[in-house]
């Protein structure tokens, strides 16, 4: 009979073998290096990426709160904050013993606090899972679990921490984007809609890369298989159950309807996914249509047009948020990205006034902004407010 040593070396040359290796803590994401930045920086970047996923978790579809979730451990662990770590994970454990990720990062969470045992029974309760251990238990849902994994692993690669260049974040991105791939390939059996989150979130990696290739001034074949598929990825988003991702999917075919006028002749996605005659307006008007009465869905998609440098429509997108829902407590995203909104344009025409492009900046925006901010200290008195009295909420198009 093989002795301890035996097994553990069969174990590792089977997991060597293996197409995919379940947790984050591995992930060649900047997050995982060694950091560059002095650590106030760093945990300041950390803090303001996890108040991020903390509202996409609030907007998250069912089968995609797993992967939210596990982004938040991971920001807690390098937080410091390994209590809150290990409780994200189990949270995901509890809602599915079988998930790959929470088995493998609460192994890595009770290996840094020393609890060898507890480390020790995740990872054998991991091997099981997927049919490594000395009692299986992988059947017929190993790939169903393998693709799940490599969802959660992709989706973490959009809030990647510390990536110093812009050609640093496309590898990041693009890492993601095959991360979904495989999980593609692995999932046969996803539940189409599950697979439709999947989906939207390739569509906004996609998305975020390509505008970093046009940043980087990149040749339009490089872009242009992407800018495809990213189309057709979108047109099965928009048959999605969940309003919010019909809603910024409508937002993003806008988006990409826009770009189309930077390659040389109309790409052929355009075509072939029907969009030959559509007005990009149109298609911000039906994701605003679908979001009115949800001012969750309202902010998102006011901070995508701000991010566009569409002032007045992200106001007004502001403003059917603010109608909905006036109370700054509940509602204080929709103050703070107006204050954003207002201050930016003033600041626009400060610097036009400067170069003589101009005359006197008006400073009704700073009172409006001023007024917005005032609403929110009064009930959120957060660093996080403070720092956007000083520069705005964060921008994304995600």
């Amino acid at each position: 009979m093989a002795g301890p040593e035996a097994a553990t070396d069969d174990l590792d040359a089977l997991i060597d073998d293996m197409d995919y290796l379940p947790g984050h803590f591995h992930l060649e994401m900047q997050l995982n290096f060694e950091p560059r930045s002095p650590a106030p920086l760093r945990a300041r970047d950390l803090r303001l990426q996890r108040e991020g996923a903390r509202r996409e978790l609030e907007l998250a579809a069912g089968p995609q709160r797993p992967a939210v979730q596990h982004l938040l451990g991971v920001f807690a662990f390098y937080l410091e904050e390994l209590d809150e770590a290990r409780e994200r994970f189990l949270e995901v454990a509890r809602e599915d013993p079988g998930n790959l990720n929470a088995w493998a990062n609460l192994a890595h969470v009770y290996g840094r606090l020393g609890q060898e045992e507890e480390e020790e029974a995740c990872a054998a309760r991991l091997a099981s899972l997927m049919g490594l251990g000395a009692d299986p238990e992988a059947g017929g849902a190993a790939p169903l679990r393998a693709a799940r994994c490599l969802a959660e692993q992709g989706y973490a690669h959009g809030f990647d921490v510390g990536c110093a260049s812009l050609q640093e974040r496309a590898r990041v991105l693009v890492a993601g984007l095959a991360r979904y791939d495989k999980a593609l390939s692995y999932g046969q059996q996803i539940p189409m809609e599950e697979k439709r989150g999947w989906y939207f979130t390739m569509a906004t990696l996609f998305i975020r890369l390509d505008g970093i290739f046009l940043e980087l001034g990149s040749e339009e074949q490089k872009r242009l298989p992407a800018f495809n598929r990213t189309l057709a990825l979108l047109r099965q988003v928009l048959k999605a159950s969940d309003a919010c991702q019909r809603a910024l999917a409508w937002c993003y075919v806008g988006m990409l309807l826009e770009r189309k006028d930077t390659f040389s002749t109309t790409p052929m996605g355009v075509h072939d996914c029907g969009y030959s005659g559509t007005d990009p307006l149109d298609c911000f008007g039906k994701a605003i249509e679908i979001a009115k009465d949800q001012p969750p869905i309202l902010n998102r998609l006011a901070k995508i047009f701000h991010f566009l440098g569409k002032q007045d429509m992200a106001i007004g997108t502001c403003n059917m948020a603010l109608d909905v829902l006036g109370d700054p407590e509940l509602n204080w995203q929709a103050y703070c990205t107006r204050a954003k909104i207002h201050t930016t344009a003033y600041l626009h025409d400060l610097e036009r006034a400067k170069a003589g492009l101009g005359g006197m900046p008006d400073r009704s925006h700073l009172a409006q902004a001023k007024a917005d901010l005032e609403q929110v200290v009064r009930v959120c008195p957060g660093l996080r407010t403070y720092l956007d009295i000083g520069q705005g909420p964060e921008t994304t198009c995600s």
